[in-house]
């Protein structure tokens, strides 16, 4: 078992930072618990953004952990690269992995956390016996691909269910939840069992990415459980 995931996390997106400024925008947001990596390849979802030399030199700056959310195909072949990197969680989509429990252990062996991400449709139930092999399910709460879309509520049941699942299996895995993350989604989320946070737009789109921070933060712990 993992050391305990705290009742509230905020991972801020680089997404929605200035990528020109990158090492600045990192600086903002010294007092959160990681940084969100998206790594998107054009093929696994429709959109390009950046890749392992990019995420090495993040790694060699940042004030805090990264978290790498993998949208990329061939996903087998390359998650492992980014834990040899360093990062202090790596997640990868079931649906791009042809031997998920594989990899999952890999990661841990080479150091990094597993994560492992849902699309909206992608049901929970079938992967529920992976999670003592997992430290984070990250269920997607909109489509993967592109920020500032609008959180779908639909995917609500789905982290009950997960939250019920870990409860009852004793394991301690964090549920993540990406996109359409605001002072008002939030709340939804976390009562529903979320308790790790990625926003984007709702940080970086503030005129504190900091004070941004700790109000989503007070209002998921307040929220959670």
């Amino acid at each position: 078992m993992t050391d305990p995931t705290p009742a509230c996390c905020i991972n801020p997106s680089i997404l929605s930072a200035d990528f020109v400024n990158l090492e600045a925008e990192l600086a903002r947001i010294a007092n959160a618990d990681a940084v969100h990596v998206d790594v998107m390849d054009n093929h696994f979802v429709p959109n390009l953004t950046i890749g392992l030399p990019v995420v090495e030199r993040i790694q060699q700056i940042s004030p805090v952990p990264l978290d790498a959310h993998l949208m990329i195909s061939d996903v087998d072949r390359w998650a492992p690269l980014y834990a040899d990197a360093g990062l202090a969680s790596v997640t990868f989509h079931v649906e791009a992995s042809n031997a998920p429990i594989k990899l999952a252990r890999e990661l841990r062996a080479r150091g990094s956390k597993a994560g492992m991400a849902l699309r909206p449709a992608t049901p929970v139930e079938p992967y529920l016996d992976m999670l003592p092999e997992l430290d984070m399910l990250l269920i997607m709460t909109v489509e993967p691909g592109f920020g500032g879309q609008a959180f779908l509520d639909i995917t609500l049941p789905k982290i009950r269910r997960a939250r019920a699942a870990i409860e009852g299996s004793g394991v301690n895995v964090a549920i993540q939840v990406d996109g359409g993350i605001t002072e008002e989604t939030i709340t939804r989320a976390a009562e529903a069992g979320a308790n790790v946070f990625v926003a984007g737009s709702a940080v970086y789109g503030m005129p504190s990415p900091a004070e941004a921070i700790d109000s989503l933060r007070a209002k998921g712990r307040l929220a959670f459980g």
